[in-house]
């Protein structure tokens, strides 16, 4: 058994200052210590899934980071563990309890995870150690997952069993409660503009200074048609993620941050305009774009006509958002975002349909992720260049 502050001191040395995750209680003590130690930020993500995105976007952003959760939640982060972290080659620290871990009884639903869990990150592909219980082995164990991290680029687990970390503090106060915003609406009723034609206009207003991730799918294919640039980020995989891996990279850079949903994408993770409305970026904007269907996958309905994301954005802490349905009031509203502090989202309705023939990034998602990390590190720099 050790310490939480041991494992917590090590790895600031290596360079981990940003964690996120779900808790257990088996992790109490380690989340705990950095919610209550400056030296470090904690995102209290809504699912495991959200959390590796986040933690993705903080990586992005410079940060080394890290991933706390039991391991009945590493079926929720499956998804983009295989098909984000990996294509794009961005490492993060998982800490994974094992409930139900050798000769440990447990509740019924966390028997068959807790016979799995290391085959599963075997499946993954993701190299994995024993969490280290011995003062003297906290710092070879990180250096160990630091360096396998800097080989591959992906991530590292470590698997933490019941009494590895001693008891430690209570944790400090949540962020704190966020007062309903306002919903400016710009609906006309008209005829719906394509994804192509709004995605052209948003490019004509965002300032070249913002990072830009597209969701997964036709969103990202049409963004990288019109034109290809290193702010650009197109997920191509890990669908409902790209809001939270703008709230990874937004809390961490001061240059506005553009995420490019879609409806069906939203859908999947409602609980990340909770999330973002939380913590609650200023340079942070959110554009849903609906167009009622799965269009990637052939068109098939979604759920959305009866789905109003500025009303849930608002609810949930956004200070505004906005609805509209065609260019010009796509435009107010996307004007309105820069003018003031965020987090902002736009809920623009399109119409459902892309380009018959529609390329996809001639650019790898390692080679991605890498020249949009640089662009976050150059604007960051033009910054501290600028106020000197």
């Amino acid at each position: 058994m050790i310490g939480a502050g041991s494992f917590l001191d090590a790895g600031y040395a290596a360079g981990f200052d940003f964690y996120t995750g779900v808790p257990c209680s088996f992790l109490t003590p380690l989340i705990n210590g950095t919610i209550n130690d400056r030296r470090f930020a904690y995102v209290a993500a809504a699912s495991e899934g959200e959390a590796v995105a986040i933690a993705s976007g903080a990586w992005l952003a410079g940060h080394r980071t890290a991933v706390m959760c039991q391991n009945s939640g590493l079926g929720n982060a499956v998804n983009p563990l295989t098909s984000l972290n990996y294509p794009f080659k961005i490492p993060t620290l998982l800490v994974v309890t094992w409930r139900a871990g050798p000769g440990l009884k447990d509740e019924p639903q966390h028997e068959l995870m807790g016979r799995i869990t290391p085959q599963l990150l075997d499946l993954m592909e993701v190299p994995r150690r024993p969490f280290p219980t011995d003062e003297a082995k906290v710092t070879p164990a990180i250096d160990e997952a630091c360096a396998e991290m800097d080989r591959t680029g992906r991530p590292f687990a470590f698997i933490m069993q019941h009494g590895d970390v001693a008891a430690g503090a209570d944790a400090a106060v949540a962020p704190p409660a966020r007062p309903a915003g306002k919903i400016d609406d710009y609906s006309s009723g008209s005829k719906r503009p394509t994804r192509f034609d709004t995605l052209d206009a948003a490019l004509a207003i965002v300032p070249d200074r913002a990072g830009i991730i597209a969701a997964t799918g036709k969103c990202g294919r049409e963004l990288f048609t019109i034109t290809d640039r290193p702010q650009h980020l197109y997920q191509v995989g890990s669908m409902g993620c790209a809001g939270a891996m703008g709230l990874g990279v937004a809390l961490n850079v001061a240059t506005p941050v553009v995420v490019l949903d879609g409806d069906g994408a939203a859908l999947m993770k409602m609980g990340t305009l909770a999330t973002i409305g939380a913590y609650a970026p200023p340079n942070l904007v959110h554009i849903v774009l609906d167009n009622g269907t799965y269009d990637s996958t052939g068109g098939q309905a979604t759920v959305s006509a009866s789905a109003d994301f500025a009303a849930v954005a608002a609810g949930v802490g956004y200070p505004r958002s906005y609805r509209c349905d065609d260019l010009a009031g796509f435009g107010r509203a996307l004007n309105a975002a820069f003018a003031k502090p965020g987090p902002h989202l736009i809920h623009m309705r399109i119409a459902p349909g892309s380009l018959s023939k529609l390329g996809r990034p001639t650019v790898t998602p390692a080679e991605v992720a890498l020249r949009f990390r640089a662009f976050l590190a150059a604007a960051a720099g033009d910054k501290v260049a600028n106020a000197s």
